[in-house]
């Protein structure tokens, strides 16, 4: 099937048209995650290709992060990675938006009396109520990200709500504006509990994410700090030349 869609007289190179074979294959599913391909030495000689031809183009696949290569194991499809934009949006929009199915577990749900930190954090009185949400999304079944949010209680969802439900759809729901957002993003390695929780081995990179969200007054909606696994997921951003 792949030689096939080679044209040997085309003024594009063999090896970046393989590639976009190989690429096309893994977007519809031919080659699904994790599935591991042929050695690159019969892979070319079935191919008809040299194994210039055929490095480079299963290098350029990895470069793009679809394919890694691991000793021992060989090259295999690596699973879908999540790409996010830096928009004021909530990670079960953009799996929505993407196709990906989203399920969240709720860990925790805990309502308490906001300490002094927490209240100027949060623009609000000391000692007044407030909800803290701690969530493990997935994506199609695979844990993706662990989502720690504080609330004030007056416009938090419920835990019943949270399980089916993404957090801005249920409060935009109830009439809270989301307006715009001071957001910063890090990396970080995983902890013991983390890395169980998000299927990762330990130590394993995190992309960390400390959201402040404010409504059309300026008043403070949320606060959040998002872990998310390196592996499978990224910030994207679009730079303009002023």
């Amino acid at each position: 099937m792949l030689a096939r869609g080679i044209d040997r007289s085309s003024p594009v190179p063999l090896y970046h048209q393989l590639a976009e074979l190989l690429r096309g294959a893994i977007a519809d599913g031919t080659l699904p995650p994790g599935s591991r391909l042929e050695n690159e030495v019969a892979l070319a000689e079935r191919l008809g290709l040299s194994r210039p031809t055929m490095r480079q183009a299963l290098q350029e696949l990895v470069d793009k992060g679809l394919l890694v290569r691991r000793r021992g194991v060989g090259t295999q499809v690596v699973h879908p990675h999540v790409n996010r934009s830096m928009a004021l949006t909530s990670l079960h929009d953009d799996l929505a938006r993407s196709g990906r199915t989203s399920t969240t577990r709720v860990l925790d749900h805990d309502e308490a009396p906001a300490s002094h930190d927490m209240a100027e954090a949060l623009g609000i009185a000391p000692g007044t109520a407030v909800v803290t949400v701690r969530r493990l999304r997935l994506a199609d079944d695979e844990p993706l990200a662990i989502l720690t949010n504080h609330i004030p209680a007056a416009t938090a969802p419920t835990r019943e709500q949270l399980e089916s439900e993404g957090l801005y759809e249920v409060m935009r729901a109830r009439g809270v504006q989301f307006r715009v957002a001071r957001q910063s993003v890090g990396a970080r390695l995983a902890t013991a509990a983390e890395a169980r929780l998000l299927d990762e081995r330990p130590r394993a990179a995190l992309v960390t994410m400390h959201r402040t969200a404010y409504d059309d007054a300026g008043a403070v909606i949320e606060l959040g700090d998002h872990v998310y696994r390196a592996s499978r997921y990224a910030f994207e951003t679009t730079l303009v030349d002023r």
